[in-house]
């Protein structure tokens, strides 16, 4: 069965041959049967040939001055750009030497001369349909190495969504909790304080009237240092009070950040959201015995209300400044000798009149080149086997380029820190 015709007609192929009139009965032949032809009578010239323009297949002899064959199919198979191409020698060498020579350098195919038309058409065809069934099973294999990855992606993505679902819930229920209790002893509190000022003043008062006090009394104002109890009392009521209203702040950023029923989009308070995940997060930013405790600078502008998905931006926080804090946690105590104070900086504005642009930067030791070009690629991480799966700032970067139309990018120098860059608008275009 003749192929060419209809598969083949029109590809591109370069004849290497030092006698001319084999270079042309082998043009007159490739022509006719509409394959485009293109000559090189010598090495140097050939190389020069498919480095101007890629043939589909090589015709190349052996024997030719300056350059054979076989150091031209060496250059061709060392270069990336070149190497694919499918060399077929023909030549008047019939040695098996010469043959398996050929082969070792990278030729696909070998033709002794004199040759058939014929021969060499089939040898031609094969070659062609090969490197197209080849590079139809590379197509087909890339996209199913696409499709596994968005498979993976997909799945640890739900995962990952299930998880922080989880602990929305799991942190909503929490802080529902303690909410009640730590109210009841708020309110109180505020009545304990009054009660025990009042008892105070009235002990004070006795004191006053009744100064000759009976020995047991005496004995008893003595047992307790009555004047040192008046004095550091109100102390205590004050402490517990302080205590009370931070549970109470503490539980409602517990409650912001969880969100867990608010999967609609809404306006939300974007300094609200911050905050509520610095506080999921401060027994990571509290000191270690490798480094002291994390510095964390605010600096907010005044925003608008931003229209999102709340907690999913939340989730853009936590990863971000979850992986801050790797930054600046050394594993070993060599590293924290010459380390400045760890910082985290998060900074807000308003660009123009329709955009939000929050920073966070940390003063780690930075990310080379090589690993920023990757880092929002899906499961790439260069955190130890078994500390992380690589998907936290590829999520984010869903989250925010493609939930939010922003922009989510990071800037760093090694030894300088990073910076991340979040771009979100105040309201989403409706689709």
């Amino acid at each position: 069965m003749n192929l060419h015709a209809a598969d083949y007609s029109g590809k591109n192929i370069l004849v290497v041959d030092d006698t001319p009139d084999n270079v042309r009965l082998l043009a007159a032949i490739l022509t006719e049967l509409g394959y485009e032809v293109r000559k090189a009578l010598n090495g140097p010239r050939a190389i020069a040939a498919v480095q101007a323009a890629l043939p589909d297949l090589i015709l190349l002899d052996i024997t030719m001055p300056e350059m054979n064959g076989y150091q031209v199919c060496q250059q061709l198979k060392a270069d990336a750009k070149t190497r694919d191409i499918p060399v077929i020698f023909i030549s008047a060498l019939d040695d098996v030497i010469d043959k398996q020579k050929a082969f070792d350098v990278g030729g696909a195919d070998y033709i002794v001369k004199p040759f058939q038309g014929a021969e060499v058409i089939l040898r031609i065809e094969n070659q062609l349909k090969l490197r197209s069934l080849q590079a139809s099973l590379a197509e087909k294999n890339q996209a199913l190495e696409r499709s596994l990855l968005e498979l993976k992606t997909a799945q640890l993505q739900l995962i990952q969504n299930e998880k922080m679902t989880a602990m929305g819930q799991l942190v909503a229920g929490i802080a529902h909790e303690i909410n009640n209790p730590i109210n009841f002893v708020s309110g109180n509190l505020k009545y304990a304080q009054q009660y025990l000022k009042s008892l105070l003043e009235l002990v004070n008062l006795y004191q006053q009237e009744y100064q000759n006090h009976s020995a047991i009394i005496q004995e008893k104002i003595e047992e307790i240092d009555l004047n040192f109890l008046s004095h550091d009392a109100a102390k205590v009521m004050d402490a517990m009070c302080r205590g009370a209203d931070r549970i109470q702040q503490i539980v409602i950023s517990l409650r912001n950040f969880s969100r867990h029923d608010e999967a609609e989009m809404k306006q939300a308070d974007i300094h609200s959201g911050i905050d509520s995940t610095l506080v999921m997060l401060q027994h990571r930013l509290e000191a270690t015995k490798y480094r002291p405790t994390i510095e964390v600078i605010k600096e907010y502008a005044p925003l608008p209300p931003v229209t999102c998905y709340v907690s999913q931006l939340n989730q853009v926080f936590l990863h971000i400044l979850n992986n801050a804090i790797d930054a600046l946690t050394p594993e070993s105590e060599q590293q924290t000798t010459s380390s400045p104070i760890p910082r985290i900086g998060i900074v807000t504005e308003l660009i123009g009149t329709d955009r939000i642009r929050i920073r966070i930067a940390d003063n780690g030791p930075g990310i080379s080149e090589a690993i920023r070009s990757r880092l929002f690629d899906p499961f790439f991480t260069t955190k130890p086997v078994g500390a992380g799966t690589g998907l936290g700032l590829s999520i984010s970067y869903q989250i925010i380029v493609h939930q939010h139309s922003g922009s989510l990018a990071c800037t760093s120098d090694l030894g300088s820190g990073a910076e991340f860059t979040i771009e979100i608008p105040l309201c989403q275009p409706k689709l």
